[in-house]
């Protein structure tokens, strides 16, 4: 079967992604989605995102780590499809999609022809742990949060999998961010779970990083600046303390890369 499908990047996170609103993607084929995100004999990227329709909503995200397995929330890769539904549908600029942790709303601007900011709306926050500089909270995906004052010279992936790997997070995982405050901003890196290494960027472990330097005091603000190897974006966010925040979007751009064919 020949299959039809688009690159996309949003700061470096790069995914795959299938018009499969005529359900012809095998989603139980671990093994394709594997090979298809394999950056030597594959397509090449962090995941493959599959657009179907649902009947409430105005599409379905269905995620894939490049593991091959379903993943949780990919806060980039909603960036993504949001522009990848805009292709689809042009005359829509705000869209409201289910994905696996349920309902998120995404609206878009065209910049150029290959470039989008997209604006996405992310889950609520209700409940953050902390231990010294660290913190654990779920912003689609889980997420491990540590404070460091050089994250440029660290072994990302080195450090990441103690973390991801220690005996707390061995079963389900956990994705590692390493966060550096500068004033208002803060630089990100971050190892993905799944993807088991190092990643451009990480929506969804941004957001966490910009709200967990919020709760440690570090920074005042409630929109943030965040850097990451991949480029820049920002978090807004409502806080109502305890540790439960509200209205929180990730904010940056997303581009269309490249579209093929592939046979399966």
């Amino acid at each position: 079967m020949i299959l039809n499908f688009y690159k996309y990047q949003a700061t470096g996170n790069d995914f795959i992604i299938i018009d499969d609103r005529q359900l012809l993607f095998d989603i139980r084929n671990n093994s394709l989605v594997q090979k298809l995100c394999h950056r030597r004999f594959g397509i090449g990227a962090d995941g493959l995102i599959l657009l179907r329709n649902d009947p409430t909503y105005d599409f379905k995200m269905i995620y894939f780590n490049s593991d091959g397995y379903e993943g949780s929330m990919c806060g980039n890769g909603g960036r993504c499809i949001t522009a990848f539904a805009n292709h689809l549908m042009p005359d829509k600029s705000f869209f409201k999609f289910i994905a696996i942790d349920g309902v998120h709303e995404s609206s878009i601007d065209n910049i150029n022809e290959r470039g989008h900011l997209v604006r996405l709306q992310m889950n609520d926050v209700d409940n953050i742990i902390s231990k010294d500089n660290d913190y654990i909270l779920n912003t689609g995906s889980p997420h491990y949060v540590k404070l460091v004052d050089d994250n440029h010279h660290m072994n990302v992936v080195q450090e990441g999998r103690l973390v991801r790997n220690s005996e707390a997070f061995l079963i389900d995982g956990i994705n590692v961010n390493f966060v550096e405050i500068h004033k208002d901003e803060i630089n990100v890196r971050t190892y993905e779970r799944g993807v088991e290494d190092e990643t451009l960027s990480c929506g969804t472990g941004v957001t966490a990083s910009a709200i967990a330097a919020y709760f440690s005091g570090k920074i005042t603000n409630q929109k943030i600046k965040v850097h990451t190897p991949g480029g820049e974006l920002s978090v807004t966010f409502s806080s109502e303390g305890d540790g439960v925040f509200r209205n929180i979007f990730l904010v940056g751009t997303a581009n269309f890369v490249f579209q093929g064919k592939v046979d399966i």
